[in-house]
């Protein structure tokens, strides 16, 4: 029977140590966005000379899982995470990377909105869920 409270009591203290600890972790921490992984859906569709660029199913997902990939459904870009993941890991260059292109590949004169809004920070914007970005290369 005490042995059973000693497990018991141990396991408590590992969960609410360690619930203490991934809390410190976020809190020290200003680039963690969560510890406990994200799922979200921002949307991108881009444009070059007023075409539209097709983003091929399953980018990110040949040879691997990379946390941020695309399915059948676009524009949807996946940010799926299962563990800590910092602001520099969900920036739109990092979609870039898992399709293995740069963002300037398709031209120097890019024009970017996000929701509607012009947005300047290009491939350093760090995607949110439900974002609408839209690329415009003239």
């Amino acid at each position: 029977m005490n042995k059973f409270l000693i497990i018991g009591a141990v396991g408590l203290v590992l969960i609410v140590g360690g619930s203490m600890w991934s809390k410190s972790v976020k809190e020290s921490d200003p680039n963690v966005i969560s510890t406990k992984g994200i799922h979200w859906h921002p949307e991108i569709e881009i444009y070059v000379k007023g075409e539209q660029i097709e983003i091929p199913n399953n980018t990110g997902l040949m040879g691997g899982h990379n946390p941020i990939h695309t399915h059948e459904d676009l524009p949807t870009i996946h940010l799926e995470f299962d563990r800590s993941v910092t602001y520099d890991e969900t920036t739109l260059n990092m979609f870039f990377n898992a399709w293995g292109k740069d963002i300037n590949e398709f031209g120097d004169n890019l024009v970017m909105t996000v929701n509607g809004e012009e947005n300047t920070e290009l491939g350093e914007y760090l995607m949110k869920d439900k974002d609408e970005i839209v690329l415009r290369y003239e």
